[in-house]
This record gives C-alpha cells, sequence and structure tokens, in this order.
C-alpha cells in the first residue's frame, strides 16, 4: 500500500491487448485461454510500475457477452483461467481483484432480462473467480443503478470478499440513464459496496468534478480510475492522447479530493500507472472532506413509481389519446445558440408540445444536439 494510505489499481487490459494484435473483434477474455502468456505478462508490467492491485482479464466474460463470440459454455473456464494467470503473475506481490463488468444487455425495467437472470449471471461468473482464488472484486463501468445492484448482491450471496463498485458516467457528470452521482453514491453505500467510485467514459477532469460531488455522501473509501482522456482516431485507429504526466497530476488532485483508490482505464497503460504511483509518493496531501451534512445526498431508498400520464405534459397528451406537437429545430452551424432559443420560446408560447433536435442533419457540421 502506499505511504499515504491510497490504494493503486493497474491500468488498461485491453488497451494493452490491442496494442499487442489482439484487435477489437476478438474477445479480449478468451484470450485467457489462447494467449495466457500474454495476459501475464501484461500483469507484470502493471506490478513493476506499482500496482497494488492488478484485474483479472474478464470484464466481459458472462454468458450473455460470450455467447455474441459462441463461446458462452466455456465462461466458467475462461474466468477461472483468469483469476489463475493474475495469480500467477503477482506471486503475493499484489492483491488479484475478479473484474466483473455489465451484462451488455438491458435488464427490467429497461429491458426483457428480469433482475434475478441477471443475478443468476453475475453470481456464476464471480463464483468462477472466486475458485480462481481472487483476493476481491471489483464491479466496474456499470451505467444502469439497478444492474450494479444485482451485480453486488450475486457477490455477497457467494462470499464477503471486499467489493469495489464502479460506475460510469457522461461528459456532464451524470450517468446514462439520468442518475446522479450522489444518488449511485447513496444506493451503493446502502447497498454495502465497501468501496465506492467511477470509472471508464471520461477523463481525469470529468471526473474530478464528479468525485467533488461523490465524497461529501459516502464514509466508504471512493475510488477513481479515469480514461485517458477522449479517444483521437488516427489513421483508423482509436489513439488515446492523455499523458502519463497529465494522469500523475489529477492523481494528486484526486487525492486531496479524498480519493482512497487510484487506477486507470481505457487508453492507459503501466506507463501511466508509474506515473501515479511517483506522483502520490512525492506528494503528502492534506484531506480535505466537507461534512456530509454540508451537501445535499439522495436518500438511498428505492423511488417511487410515477403513472406514466404524470411525466411530463408530452406523456399526459399521448396516455390521453390527444393529439402532441413536436417541432423539429436544427442545430446552427456556428458555436452561437442565441437564434436558436429564442425560436425555442416563440415554439412553446405557440404550444408546442416538445422540441425535437436533430442528430447532424443532412450531415453538415453543426452544433452538437446534446449541447443545444
Amino acid at each position: 500500500m502506499l505511504d499515504d494510505g491510497v490504494v493503486l489499481f493497474d491500468g488498461a487490459m485491453g488497451t494493452m491487448l490491442y496494442e499487442r494484435g489482439i484487435f477489437i473483434n476478438r474477445c479480449f477474455d478468451e484470450v485467457n485461454l489462447t494467449k495466457p502468456e500474454m495476459v501475464e505478462r501484461i500483469h507484470r508490467e502493471y506490478i513493476a510500475a506499482g500496482s497494488d492491485i492488478i484485474e483479472t482479464n474478464t470484464f466481459g466474460a458472462n454468458r450473455y457477452k460470450l455467447k455474441y463470440f459462441g463461446i458462452e459454455d466455456r465462461m466458467e473456464e475462461i474466468n477461472l483461467r483468469g483469476a489463475e494467470i493474475a495469480s500467477e503473475a503477482s506471486s503475493g506481490s499484489a492483491l488479484v481483484a475478479g473484474a466483473i463488468g455489465p451484462l451488455g444487455i438491458k435488464i427490467e425495467p429497461w429491458g426483457p432480462t428480469s433482475n434475478q437472470e441477471a443475478a443468476e449471471a453475475f453470481g456464476e461468473q464471480a463464483e468462477a473467480l472466486l475458485k480462481g482464488g481472487v483476493d476481491l472484486f471489483i464491479l466496474e463501468t456499470f451505467a444502469d443503478l439497478n444492474e450494479i445492484h444485482q451485480a453486488l448482491r450475486a457477490v455477497r450471496e457467494i462470499c464477503d470478499l471486499p467489493v469495489v463498485a464502479q460506475m460510469t458516467v457522461q461528459q456532464d457528470g451524470i450517468g446514462l440513464y439520468g442518475t446522479e452521482p450522489e444518488t449511485f453514491t447513496g444506493r451503493l453505500d446502502q447497498w454495502g459496496a465497501d468501496a465506492i467510485g467511477i470509472n471508464c467514459n471520461v477523463g481525469p477532469k470529468v471526473m474530478l468534478e464528479v468525485i467533488e460531488r461523490m465524497v461529501p455522501c459516502t464514509d466508504r473509501p471512493v475510488s477513481a480510475q479515469p480514461n485517458a482522456g477522449i479517444p483521437q482516431n488516427v489513421d483508423d485507429r482509436n489513439i488515446y492522447m492523455v499523458s502519463p504526466e497529465y494522469i500523475a497530476e489529477y492523481a494528486r488532485r484526486f487525492v486531496k479530493k479524498g480519493v482512497r483508490i487510484i487506477g486507470g482505464c481505457c487508453g492507459t497503460t503501466p506507463k501511466h500507472i508509474e506515473a501515479v504511483r511517483k506522483s502520490i509518493r512525492d506528494s503528502v496531501p492534506e484531506v480535505k472532506v466537507k461534512s456530509r451534512s454540508s451537501i445535499e445526498c439522495r436518500p438511498a431508498g428505492e423511488t417511487a413509481s410515477v403513472p406514466t400520464a404524470e411525466k411530463s405534459s408530452l406523456a399526459s397528451r399521448v396516455y390521453s389519446g390527444e393529439l402532441a406537437r413536436m417541432v423539429e429545430l436544427v442545430p446552427p452551424r456556428g458555436c452561437d445558440s442565441d437564434k436558436a432559443l429564442e425560436a425555442a420560446s416563440r415554439l412553446a408560447l405557440s404550444g408546442a408540445d416538445a422540441i425535437n433536435i436533430p442528430d447532424s442533419p443532412r450531415a453538415t457540421s453543426r452544433m452538437s444536439a446534446l449541447s443545444l
């Protein structure tokens, strides 16, 4: 462990496999069986860089994602081998976290898969990882709060090992389903996650802003594993441009805000982890955490169901069978939104029930639909 009480995870596994010739149309988890020496070498590089904990190469090794490649019958073998490879690489010099990611399908209420079916899928993956000898579990890159709840519940039913539970957010700092950091932090705290955090999808800057909202809402350790920025397309390859030094600078800021578990996600490499390790060791942060009473944290109870007709004025019209009036408003060509906002105001006064903002109409360069 680090001198100041911060635990350092490893960085990306997929990025490293991709750099070594395992392309994105392949199943990265199956590499545990086809090229175990490659996976073990990557683990060893992260340990040499200073990682206290390495993650198994099993992020997508659940029955639903493996079915896409026609190897769902090898689920147990892939997870078991992933845990064994990591344990062999660490040889006791680092802890091994069993990595579990989303199922890759929508579960209720968003999709047809039930909560119980989801929990069973997570449970069978966790059992295989446990059999392989992992020291803890990490649930990562979850966008759906209900889905990570099923994963956490499944792990808790088979063992009492520590669980790090990490959600992912969009560039606006909110979850894909509109869940705010205060909400998912409070829920995961109540459900008994041993550490709560965010990973993937965003770079260090956005992640720091989200961390500032999370820390006051829990007394549990908070984790942060950012991407190395947003990937840029260079010669038909996605390249992450954020340097190890940039990640290291934000690692210090994470610690000052109260983060106690740091690692990297997509685009990060052993060089990033090595820089983070050195950055944290060279600094003695003065942690200043706001009192939980000084910020409004969402209650951890279940959200009350709202009748369809009461969700919005548009929903009310559609539900009652009335004519709904939607008007399309095209984004401007530049960055000035004043005229579009004036038009929206006039439409509202004229009785429009909703405004539709098309994305890239006629494939022309315009302001982002989401921004407008």
